[in-house]
Order: C-alpha cells, then structure tokens, then sequence
C-alpha cells in the first residue's frame, strides 16, 4: 500500500511539473513559419511579463505576456530582425521588459552592486583583520625570566 501512494505522489508531482513547465503560448499565436516561430520563441524567453516579472512572457499566462507575444511575432512577420524586434519592445517599455536588462548607464548601478558589496566586504575583513591582529606580547621581567629558567632546568633534570 505505501508503494502505491508513493508512485501515485511521485506520478503527481511529475504531472505538476510537466503543468509548471508548459508554456503558455497559445495555438493562435503561432507563426505558420517554423523558423519565425523559433526566433519569436527565443525572443519571448528573453523580454520579462511586466505582470508577473519574474516569468518571461513565454511562460506566463497574464494578458500582457500574451499582447507582447502577439507584438513580437507581428513585428517578425513584418520582416524586423531580432535586434529591431528587441529595440522596439524596449523603446516602448522601458529596458525593464528585459529579463537581462543591457549594461547601459542607466543600468550600470544594477549590475555593478554586487561587485560593489563584495569589494566593501572584503574591505571591512581586512580592516577588521588587520585592527584585530595578534596583540605583541611584551618581554619577560628579569625575575619572570629566572623562574622559566628555572623550571626548564628542573625538568630537565627530572628526565635525567
């Protein structure tokens, strides 16, 4: 019995995410044209569902993602390349539509901030390092000095 509802869970979870992994492209869209379906699909993998913003719009579902699928694939069958089909889509909203957003100056913070805290990190841990460094322990006292002599003569006089 537990080998039977643990195939059906591991069967369910299969079907889940064969259900998460389907895209939301919808047969209407499609370009009849298989090469221009497959730049429409690679491009759609690169612009961002400004709904969701975490899914391309070729993964979500929201009626933006589908118009901006539609916008893509009509500016295909017009003859646009892929950089004109992208520079349009940017132009009319914005490089945040952009799930790898260009190294412009705009973005230039976006993209050098972990290289920033990773430098002001590692700043602040050789600062830390170096303030906390060993402390120099101070010479011994003539009187300090003669009681190590001391016990290092008398052990040594007891292995003997």
């Amino acid at each position: 019995m537990r080998r039977l509802s643990r195939s059906i869970t591991a069967v369910a979870a299969a079907l889940a995410f064969a259900a998460c992994a389907a895209r939301a492209v919808e047969p209407g869209e499609r370009l009849d044209d298989p090469a221009q379906e497959a730049r429409a699909r690679k491009l759609s993998l690169e612009l961002r569902c400004l709904v969701c913003q975490n899914q391309s719009i070729d993964d979500s579902n929201a009626p933006l993602a589908k118009d901006l699928r539609v916008l893509v694939r009509e500016q295909i069958k017009a003859g646009k390349s892929d950089a004109e089909v992208m520079n349009f889509i940017v132009a009319r909203y914005g490089d945040f539509v952009l799930l790898r957003p260009r190294f412009t100056w705009s973005t230039a913070l976006l993209w050098l901030t972990p290289v920033l805290i990773l430098g002001a990190v590692g700043f602040a841990l050789a600062q830390r390092r170096r303030e906390t460094g060993v402390a120099e322990t101070p010479p011994l006292t003539r009187d300090e000095q003669r009681r190590l002599d001391a016990l290092i003569k008398d052990k040594e006089q007891a292995r003997s």
